[in-house]
């Protein structure tokens, strides 16, 4: 099975890795975004842009997407530049953010909803879902596995460990603060990281409990050797 997104509806089925190492102009990463943008019903927007000399982030809020560049050919933006500013032939995706805002339930709704109005803006959940990817039959240790992962809306913890193995690195959960960082896991040569979110996955015991929380962040970028 090929790396792409689960659809059965006309937008196309373009392999999300693909779009790495392109230029914000580049025709294919065009056509995703429009593809995303038509699926949501939304006119084109323009992407919030946060520039630094070594990273320009484009954050498209309603698509649930965070596209991170890399400069390249010895080009180093300056903070708080626009789109129009950034020269956009010397910068090149280097990783992908994909958002998952599960919808509170229960006693905690009230205090969610509370919360999400002092939060702006915020992203929404991705659009594309379940999500596909490729991934080698084998895990780092050698032990066979599936040669694909299937992301929904609700996969857990436990579920990409099952899949993946274990991470290569990790990280959150306790501590002093004993809560405000969720749990990640990072498959470094499958070129994943994961963020957990809801309460599983913060706190002293979040290593316990967070093989039951959903993932609130997924980043690819190139697989490390």
């Amino acid at each position: 099975m090929s790396e792409a997104d689960a659809q059965t509806d006309s937008t196309p089925t373009l392999n999300v890795r693909d779009l790495l190492g392109l230029h914000p102009l580049s025709p294919k990463l065009t056509d995703f975004l429009n593809a995303l943008f038509a699926r949501q019903n939304k006119p084109e927007l323009v992407p919030e842009i946060k520039s630094y000399p070594d990273a320009v982030y484009f954050n498209y809020y309603s698509l649930g997407l965070s596209l991170c560049f890399s400069p390249v050919d010895g080009y180093k933006p300056k903070m708080g530049l626009s789109l129009q500013d950034l020269q956009q032939e010397r910068l090149v995706l280097d990783s992908i953010d994909l958002y998952n805002v599960p919808k509170p339930s229960g006693a905690n709704a009230g205090e969610s909803k509370s919360r999400n109005k002092t939060t702006t803006p915020s992203y929404s959940t991705y659009p594309r879902l379940p999500l596909i990817l490729k991934i080698a039959p084998t895990t780092s240790d050698g032990k066979s596995r599936s040669s694909h992962l299937e992301i929904k809306l609700d996969t857990t913890g436990k579920q990409f460990v099952e899949c993946l193995g274990e991470p290569d690195r990790k990280g959150g959960g306790g501590g002093p603060s004993a809560g405000s960082i969720g749990i990640w896991c990072e498959w470094s040569k499958d070129g994943i990281m994961v963020e957990f979110g809801g309460d599983e996955a913060r706190g002293p015991k979040a290593w316990e409990t967070g093989k039951d929380a959903a993932w609130k962040v997924i980043t690819l970028f190139p697989p490390k050797s």
